[in-house]
């Protein structure tokens, strides 16, 4: 079976699944949660299998393109996990380990944006919509940074609109953005996962702080990268 066919492609059915993001996101950590873990018993593991299935099912109903980037982000954000949770120490998890579900979930949440950025409604209101994305970014990491003093959400903010620059200011990266918003409020809720009070042991930083939607976004530059390369060498071998 070719799991990189064109034939499986169904617009429909992952737009629906894009916007189930949301009730998917708030029972599956809701599962996971500290309240659910004290008062039931440890159940990631139905977390675990339930991110695995709704990757598999946003992989199905994807398209070719969409497809190679949530295969290649899955190790890439397991790498991203080993990075800032276990070695920088931004954030930590309930548990020590790092759950399965995270490096699915981050594929989930990238493949629920790149989705809502590719509807035709998305297309052809571009212009406005990134309007609307830019001051409603520009408020966001003001309001957090200057009333809560999340100095982590100014620095990496400013990061991220250098990259949204860079990259032809992409509302891509916008829907990204508000999805990872969303699922960063719903872990912190639920206790998933804490981020540290301190970032480097001197910025100060909220749980969560909205600057970490610089790191999806730096981590979709990576990722396309790597299927240039992939792809490039492919064509090499082909050549050959």
């Amino acid at each position: 079976m070719n799991f990189f066919s064109k034939q499986n492609h169904q617009p429909k059915a992952q737009l629906l699944l894009a916007f189930f993001f949301t009730v998917f996101t708030i029972v599956a950590l809701g599962i996971d949660s500290v309240f659910f873990t004290n008062q039931y018993f440890d159940a990631r593991g139905i977390t675990n299998v339930l991110a695995i299935l709704y990757f598999g099912l946003l992989f199905f109903t994807a398209n070719l393109t969409l497809r190679k980037l949530m295969i290649i982000m899955v190790p890439l954000s397991y790498i991203g996990e080993i990075i800032f949770c276990k070695i920088l120490g931004f954030y930590h998890y309930r548990t020590a380990f790092i759950p399965l579900y995270v490096p699915f979930g981050h594929a989930i949440v990238y493949a629920s944006g790149y989705i809502f950025a590719d509807t035709n409604w998305a297309v052809k209101n571009e212009k406005q919509i990134r309007i609307f994305f830019i001051g409603f970014f520009i408020l966001l990491f003001a309001a957090v940074g200057f009333l809560l003093n999340d100095m982590f959400s100014l620095l990496f903010g400013a990061l991220f609109f250098l990259l949204l620059k860079r990259k032809c200011w992409q509302n891509l990266y916008c829907f990204i953005a508000l999805c990872v918003i969303f699922i960063e409020l719903v872990g912190t809720y639920f206790q998933c996962w804490t981020w540290n009070s301190k970032t480097f042991k001197i910025i100060s930083t909220v749980n969560p702080p909205m600057g970490a939607v610089f790191f999806y976004a730096g981590g979709d530059v990576l990722l396309v990268k790597i299927i240039s390369i992939l792809e490039n060498k492919k064509l090499k071998m082909n050549i050959q």
